[in-house]
């Protein structure tokens, strides 16, 4: 992975009920507009996908999920869209920011988009927090928690990752620590990719989690097997939860009307 910060932001907006009022060109002219402000503001930022959300939350709209190296950037292309014609039509409904950073307990990790894996159909992405006692835990402990939680991981996974070796102490006060090793799997086995993101002092999450898939019921499935492992003892907060249908741009806008 580069040395170099990359930042990861994701746009929620809705559309006010005024919008779908508006003769169909007038839609037509304000989305082109939109289209155009997002296509030519780049200044270095990646457009990772824009989804639709139109059935599957009733609070936001569509998503507009860009990374990049500069965060002036993507503020700067925020007030562009806002400043278009459709802008005055939306409204900022959530906005998470992240960046990517090493795991402390598996540095061979990366977010999928990192490694240059090319976007899936669907995302599930949401923010999420941990607790407070899961910081007063020894590091070996929370280490092997997380690999634990790994192993789970890998069954749904797109993307073939190992693990280092992980330690978990039987006892703290002069207690035996026992090692474990977790092997990594020799070929994918499912078809989820994982994105998340540090975003600790950039919002009120931790990390801002996106798992994405082709097939949404891959992404259902892999969530609900990560709610065995021991580690949610340690989840302050991972909600809400947003299902998006990836799209062209323009598709996307089209879904407003």
């Amino acid at each position: 992975m580069s040395d170099e910060t990359i930042f990861s932001v994701y746009w929620f907006y809705k559309v006010t009920p005024e919008y779908r009022r508006l003769e169909a060109r007038d839609r037509a002219r304000l989305c082109d507009g939109f289209a155009n402000a997002v296509e030519t503001h780049s200044d270095g930022l990646t457009l990772r996908g824009a989804y639709s959300l139109v059935g599957l939350r009733h609070d936001a709209d569509f998503l507009l999920w860009l990374h990049g190296p500069s965060l002036n950037a993507a503020q700067d292309m925020a007030v562009a869209v806002r400043k278009t014609g459709l802008g005055a039509y939306l409204e900022t409904a959530f906005t998470y920011t992240g960046m990517v950073s090493p795991s402390r307990y598996a540095p061979e990790h990366a977010p999928a988009f990192i490694k240059g894996e090319p976007p899936r159909g669907y995302l599930s992405v949401y923010p999420f927090t941990k607790t407070h006692a899961w910081y007063q835990l020894p590091f070996e402990r929370r280490r092997a928690l997380m690999a634990a939680h790994g192993v789970l991981g890998q069954a749904h996974s797109a993307l073939v990752e190992g693990r280092v070796a992980t330690t978990e102490a039987t006892g703290y006060a002069g207690g035996a620590v026992a090692t474990a090793v977790v092997a990594p799997a020799t070929q994918p086995r499912g078809s989820v990719l994982a994105n998340t993101v540090h975003s600790f002092g950039l919002g009120d999450q931790e990390f801002v989690v996106a798992f994405e898939s082709d097939d949404p019921a891959a992404l259902e499935r892999m969530v609900e097997d990560l709610r065995a492992a021991e580690v949610r003892l340690y989840t302050a907060c991972d909600t809400p939860i947003f299902l998006c249908r990836r799209k062209s741009l323009r598709g996307v806008l089209d879904d407003l009307a």
